[in-house]
């Protein structure tokens, strides 16, 4: 039997790793045309979309989030942060518990804009391409992009998925008692 071999619950996973596959690729997708588009069509000037608070705006990102920047090689850097990541979600989609898809949704999201971030550092020393301009006068949210939107959802549906497990009854073993858990 396939569970036997795999203790973790993971077995038969792969069906729902589908979707792992599919919100990553609808990620990375969605992600790179809009970078397209943004170069195209806003190398000269921003285009307001709700007034002053929702800009479109061209800005590269050479460092990470919140303008997070480790000197010259930060594209190296965040190259290989991105790399290690991707693989560890990769991971986590072939080991997260059977029938779980809010799960599998979840680091689809996370790796999909991981990924979608990881191609504009290959792509281009000018860094990450982000668009998304929001705030008020100088008080503005840091300028992001479709991949950004991407892991912050994923990593808030991993969080709540996280939680939701730790929130369920633990089964019964054969002998009628519960599994011990480590704590």
């Amino acid at each position: 039997m396939a569970n036997d071999a795999n203790p973790s619950g993971a077995a038969g996973a792969g069906g729902e790793q589908r979707l792992f596959w599919i919100a990553m690729l609808v990620a990375v997708v969605l992600d790179f045309i809009t970078k397209l588009m943004a170069e195209a069509t806003l190398m000269r000037t921003p285009i307001s979309v709700v007034g002053e608070w929702f800009q479109l705006r061209l800005v590269h990102n050479q460092g990470a989030a919140f303008g997070l920047h480790v000197g010259p090689y930060s594209r190296w850097f965040f190259l290989a942060v991105a790399l290690v990541a991707v693989v560890i979600l990769v991971r986590m989609s072939r080991a997260a518990p059977a029938g779980d898809r809010f799960r599998q949704l979840a680091l689809g999201l996370v790796a999909g804009g991981a990924t979608g971030n990881l191609i504009d550092r290959i792509r281009s020393a000018r860094g990450v391409v982000d668009f998304f301009d929001v705030g008020i006068g100088m008080h503005r949210w840091p300028t992001f992009n479709v991949a950004d939107i991407a892991v912050s959802c994923g990593a808030i549906a991993l969080a709540i998925s996280l939680w939701q497990e730790d929130t369920r009854p633990r089964p019964q073993s054969e002998s009628g008692t519960e599994s011990a858990s480590v704590t």
